[in-house]
């Protein structure tokens, strides 16, 4: 009986955490649209301010012993705190510029272009198969972008930036934690405060600080309460994956991962008004068969090589 009771107790944990991860990581994405649209934060200064509450909330978490916290040294981390720099801004200006369905339609080419960079330059080899899929996630962002009655160049070029910074971070985050043997969380805890001086550097020199239009300028409550509550839930994001990959299947999270792909497209169509064409539509499923294609044949080559691994003698 206590151990039935500790598994409905442990699924409705994880069912409370998946549920929160959903609600933060949609809520995120049209919170920062709102701030742009409505308030005209800039763009630099609210990742700022993301930065520095990720910062201090894994502080907290690590006096109330979530983690621990490893000492690294700085050199190591330079580059990969430079790369979060600009992974984080790139796909908040493309947020900015782009309509909801086009920006995150373009997170999409993050697969292919991890792909492309292991293949290049760590040679590391994938099966056709995996090759294969990533013909309809590319044609399906060709075909939304394309056909996009709110296409807005810039906003591609933020789009393609972000895309292949985000790919090199989530490379290098992989390399560094396999070199340094740490954690997510304890990588995160160190190189949020580096990216946080880089950005206190960089913002005087693209962004406006005081004024009109500037970070510490006159804003309204309403717009200071909506840049620090995306603080929040920025963080808030990055510690609900943190503890979904710690205590669920790739599977699950894979599929979680989609399930939030399609609510944010749709949401973003009724809340924002984005107009959708019937290209526009194909382009999306096209993008969505060719990322539930991949996952598949990936987490089972994965679970293929287990397999063989606990065959051995």
């Amino acid at each position: 009986m206590a151990s039935l009771v500790d598994r409905v107790r442990g699924r409705g944990r994880i069912a409370a955490g998946l549920l929160l991860n959903l609600l933060v990581s949609i809520c995120i994405v049209f919170l920062n649209k709102w701030i742009y649209v409505h308030h005209g934060f800039p763009n630099m200064s609210l990742t700022l301010v993301h930065f520095v509450v990720t910062w201090l909330g894994l502080y907290i978490c690590q006096k109330l012993d979530i983690f621990a916290p490893k000492s690294l040294p700085p050199s190591k981390l330079l580059l990969l705190a430079l790369s979060f720099c600009g992974f984080v801004v790139f796909t908040n200006l493309s947020l900015q510029n782009n309509t909801i369905g086009t920006y995150q339609l373009a997170k999409a080419m993050t697969t292919p272009v991890i792909i492309a960079i292991q293949t290049l330059y760590y040679k590391k080899t994938f099966s056709t198969r995996i090759q294969l899929t990533l013909i309809p996630i590319t044609l399906g962002v060709i075909l939304n972008s394309y056909y996009d009655v709110k296409f807005n160049f810039l906003g591609m070029v933020f789009a393609a930036l972000g895309v292949l910074v985000t790919s090199l971070y989530q490379v290098w985050v992989g390399a560094k934690q396999h070199e340094l043997q740490v954690n997510s969380m304890q990588l995160l805890y160190y190189q949020a405060p580096m990216s946080s001086a880089m950005l206190l550097v960089a913002v005087p020199l693209f962004e406006p600080v005081f004024g009109e239009g500037g970070i510490f300028g006159l804003w309204s409550i309403s717009a200071l309460v909506m840049v620090l509550l995306s603080g929040v839930i920025a963080f808030m994001v990055n510690l609900s994956i943190y503890w979904i990959i710690g205590n669920t299947s790739p599977v699950t999270y894979n599929m979680f991962g989609h399930f939030k792909f399609c609510i944010t497209l749709f949401g973003g169509y009724v809340l924002f008004k984005d107009p959708l064409s019937v290209n526009q539509g194909l382009g999306i499923l096209c993008t969505l068969f060719g990322i539930l294609a991949y996952t598949y044949f990936k987490l089972g080559e994965q679970e293929g090589s287990k397999s063989k691994l606990v065959q051995r003698p």
